[in-house]
């Protein structure tokens, strides 16, 4: 098999954790007792973790020792003060507010800017699984303004998570201003297999806001990833720096809403960034009623204060140029053995495409869910399905949404595993693929009204 070549680690080990090794009989009965919910197999029983990237990184000797000094202080700590100034120079924006995480973000946006009584409808580029949560919750649509060039999963398309201005313009005039408090993009765009977003559709979407006079939100959990992209593919952008090319990104938008779980490199935390003192103001207040002081948001000093390492840490290109890589590596093996993937590689993730895997298991049985199961009791890999489960149910009709892809993701931690844990997740992912025609599909025993795949039970169906 020829070898495709894995970036250099920019990095040493210092510290190693034991990964647990287990039996094919242990791990039929572990996913028994879980209810066939890979969220509920404990971690002792996973070999290699790629269900989420979010708070599994490691982080740097810098973050530890930030962390060993990070002051604790309900209101103004050093530690907050590192922050603010750190996020400042990132993002380009003057007011910041930390969360406990992500989803704290989500709800304190979205609470301020949506109106329920008004239905309101938020374009974007296929918002992920919390963001839909908080937009149902909050009485709200989202709509996927995703281009065609996304409907494609074998084309080399470089952007497949731009959205089509023309698409987002005709929503705007469809619904109407009033029902649009904001265009909401993910960069880079997890539903849409962890594509990157170009600065020319950036520029475009900010165009027509300004032509309605919409803001413009990021979802930016992984922003310096979107942004290693775009000094990669797009014309002109070689030989900016990251760190510009952030702030550039930045200086299209009126604010946005992180995980710092991701390109924060840490393991906890959330932030809202924003121009608008006015909407500063608001958030601060609703935030110190469910998130804590607007100099904490949640969060213990020493973890603020290795955020502020992280923020820097992340524009690194030695790091970006390993991690990019390491993606791309997983999918390459993948793909050269016959795997049916979203190509090209996203930053995150790896996507396989279920529809190409499983064709014979229609998309009622939730292939994905039975694609990651099979995953796991081969070789005790942990995989996430990105589809049918995760869409839910349209709020209004309790129909099942089917998104434009039924996926599987593997999710790569960020500088925890190494090119042969990446090779034992290929071997993994083959044998399962080559003996695909034994996987069943499956059926909820127990399905939760909201954010079901976290919780949500199955049994495999019998032929």
């Amino acid at each position: 098999m020829p070898q495709i070549s894995h970036p250099l680690e920019p990095f040493k080990i210092k510290t190693v954790e034991r990964i647990p090794i287990t039996t094919r009989e242990k791990r039929e009965s572990i996913l028994r007792e879980a209810k066939g919910n890979i969220f509920s197999v404990p971690a002792r029983a996973i070999t290699i973790d790629l269900l989420t990237d979010s708070g599994t990184g490691a982080m740097s000797d810098a973050q530890w020792g930030a962390l060993m000094q990070g002051d604790e202080s309900y209101a103004g700590s050093k530690s907050w003060e590192d922050l603010d100034a750190t996020a400042q120079a990132v993002f380009g924006m003057p007011w910041i507010l930390p969360t406990h995480q992500g989803r704290g973000a989500e709800h304190l946006l979205l609470t301020v800017m949506l109106d329920r009584s008004k239905k309101p409808v938020i374009p974007g580029n296929g918002h992920f699984d919390t963001t839909s949560g908080h937009i149902d919750w909050a009485g709200g649509t989202g709509v996927d303004c995703v281009g065609a060039w996304a409907d494609d999963p074998d084309s080399d398309y470089p952007f497949k998570g731009d959205i089509d201005p023309e698409k987002l313009r005709a929503v705007i005039q469809e619904v109407g201003v009033d029902r649009v408090p904001l265009v909401l993009v993910t960069i880079t765009a997890n539903t849409a297999a962890g594509q990157p977003v170009s600065l020319k559709c950036l520029r475009d979407v900010r165009a027509i806001c300004d032509e309605f006079g919409i803001p413009l939100f990021f979802d930016a959990a992984r922003f310096a990833e979107n942004a290693y992209f775009i000094k990669m593919r797009e014309r002109g952008m070689s030989r900016k720096s990251v760190g510009d090319i952030v702030r550039m990104m930045f200086k299209l938008v009126d604010g946005a809403v992180m995980s710092s779980k991701k390109d924060g490199l840490v393991n906890i935390g959330g932030l809202v960034v924003c121009r608008s003192r006015e909407l500063y103001r608001k958030l601060a207040s609703m935030g110190t009623l469910f998130e804590g002081f607007p100099t904490y948001g949640g969060q213990a000093g020493r973890d603020i204060a290795a955020l502020a390492v992280g923020l820097r840490e992340v524009l690194d290109e030695e790091y970006l140029k390993w991690r990019i890589g390491q993606t791309y590596y997983l999918g390459a093996r993948l793909k050269e053995n016959g795997v049916p993937i979203i190509w090209p590689p996203g930053g995150h993730a790896i996507y396989i495409n279920t529809g190409k895997a499983l064709p014979d298991l229609p998309i009622s049985v939730f292939p994905g869910i039975a694609l990651q199961n099979a995953v796991y009791l081969e070789g005790g890999v942990r995989v996430c399905e990105i589809g049918a489960v995760l869409a839910g149910r349209d709020p209004l009709t309790g129909e099942n949404r089917i998104p434009r892809f039924d996926l599987v993701r593997l999710a790569i931690p960020r500088r925890v595993y190494t090119q042969t844990h990446m090779d034992y997740v290929v071997d993994t992912v083959c044998r399962v693929y080559e003996k695909r025609e034994k996987i069943k599909g499956v059926r909820f025993t127990y399905e939760p009204p909201v954010l079901r795949h976290f919780t949500a039970e199955y049994e495999e169906i019998a032929e």
